[in-house]
């Protein structure tokens, strides 16, 4: 069951019914002590009554002599004491008393004086209340002793306990009918207090794609705004995200326009070109082909950065030795530039991270430095461990970048030298991903003497 409004009602209306069969409970045994005393109340005032009536002595009914020995007494299984042989009275005046209540008359002496009933009724008991078995019922008894007589009051249990039913049957009723008006109550307030939230999902579930604006948190529960809260927290995620692949896309779309018209140029001067000139034209050809090569293999490295891409494999990364292959892997084009290319400083370092995005980060940056130094330049990579992290340094004396441009520089798609037809401006901002995605962070200076130097401190500790 994983409804909450059904968890709620069936813990609501379940502790709703043990606590009414408890309140019964306890209403019933305290009804019935109190309907009980007050049957033993009367049973007492019904004794005195009739000794008040018994001022003077009456005979003996016929057939019992005033000296017939006093009757003897023996006790039954439930502890009731009951006469061993009584001789029936009749009442006096001959008739039987059709009441719920047996009267009787005991003299000092132990001897029936009157019942009323034809028989002598239950036997004589000692003063004060007792339960007594006498023919198939079983008798509350009150016997109430003075001087010259003692009277005797009896009822049966099974007439006590009639009363006693039909008063507790209403005695429950009102409960029975205050926990069905409970439910209904407890239903309503539920449906009441859950009607925000399904509010909030009519609200969003009426949405279009791109309705990614906040939902309302006017008249809304203090338990439900903050779901509401979090919920525009992640539409303005999402929102940014979508904003940021539709720039994506139409920057992208906007990139490779230039080289593949370029290309499409290309292949048609050298379909026209003379026999001398044709080699010219396809070397330029190539060079387009290549151009848009890096540029469609750093679109798909940006691609892979995007958060909602993200699946880094994380693993233990020899980062020293990772730095040499890059480095070996540019130097001959380095050589081919004239331009000084080595490594002046590797820590033997192991970073936990992703192996790929890392190696794409050094060969960005290098790129970079390749390709914006003019040729005989110099160009110095180092990898310094401090304490808590690592320090790569990239530094060239090459043209370097203003410090005002910086910021702009690690952009998508921002070339500051537009002259310069074969970069992309992706280079810096996949080494910028690429140290958040680690938990670093890319900063751009100067290099002493001139240049720009890149640096890039990637922590020690395991990656978000």
């Amino acid at each position: 069951m994983n409804s909450i409004r059904s968890r709620l009602l069936l813990w609501q209306i379940s502790a709703l019914l043990v606590t009414a069969m408890v309140v019964s409970a306890l209403t019933y045994r305290l009804a019935l002590k109190g309907f009980n005393e007050l049957q033993d109340d009367g049973l007492e005032q019904i004794a005195h009554t009739v000794l008040r009536h018994d001022e003077t002595p009456v005979p003996a009914p016929t057939g019992r002599a005033p000296a017939d020995p006093a009757p003897t007494y023996t006790t039954g299984s439930d502890g009731a004491v009951m006469e061993a042989d009584s001789p029936l009275v009749a009442p006096a005046d001959g008739e039987p008393d059709e009441g719920r209540f047996v009267s009787q008359i005991w003299s000092t002496k132990g001897e029936l004086i009157y019942a009323s009933v034809l028989d002598d009724g239950p036997p004589l008991q000692p003063p004060g209340f007792h339960f007594v078995v006498w023919g198939d019922h079983t008798w509350r008894v009150y016997t109430l002793p003075r001087e010259t007589r003692t009277v005797q009051v009896a009822m049966t249990r099974h007439d006590r306990n009639q009363g006693t039913a039909s008063l507790v049957l209403w005695l429950l009723l009102p409960m029975a009918l205050l926990v069905v008006l409970l439910g209904v109550l407890i239903h309503e307030a539920v449906s009441r207090a859950l009607r925000p939230l399904d509010q909030l999902r009519r609200d969003i579930g009426q949405r279009e794609v791109a309705e990614l604006h906040a939902v309302s948190l006017n008249d809304l529960p203090d338990e439900v705004a903050p779901l509401a809260h979090t919920l525009n927290q992640l539409l303005e995620r999402l929102d940014q995200l979508l904003a940021g692949q539709r720039r994506f896309l139409a920057d992208a779309a906007h990139e490779l326009n230039t080289p593949l018209a370029a290309i499409k140029l290309q292949a048609q001067l050298a379909r026209r070109a003379q026999a001398g000139e044709r080699q010219t034209a396809l070397d330029d050809l190539d060079a387009g082909i290549e151009r848009a090569i890096h540029l469609a293999a750093q679109l798909l490295q940006l691609a892979r950065l995007e958060p909602d891409q993200r699946q880094p494999t994380h693993e233990a990364v020899r980062l020293d030795a990772l730095v040499r292959q890059a480095v070996a892997a540019f130097s001959a084009g380095a050589d081919a530039r004239g331009t000084d290319l080595g490594v002046v400083q590797a820590d033997a370092a192991t970073l936990v991270g992703d192996r790929a995005a890392l190696r794409a980060l050094l060969d960005n940056l290098l790129d970079n430095a390749l390709r914006y130094t003019p040729p005989g330049s110099r160009i110095d990579v180092s990898l310094r461990q401090d304490a808590d992290a690592l320090l790569l340094e990239i530094a060239d004396n090459g043209p370097g970048i203003p410090a005002p441009d910086r910021s702009r520089a690690t952009e998508r798609f921002v070339r500051l030298n537009q002259t310069d037809a074969t970069g992309s401006g992706l280079g810096l901002a996949i080494a910028r991903e690429t140290a958040a995605l680690h938990g670093g962070t890319l900063q751009l200076d100067d290099t002493p003497g001139g240049g720009l130097t890149v640096r890039v401190r990637l922590p020690l500790s395991s990656p978000p």
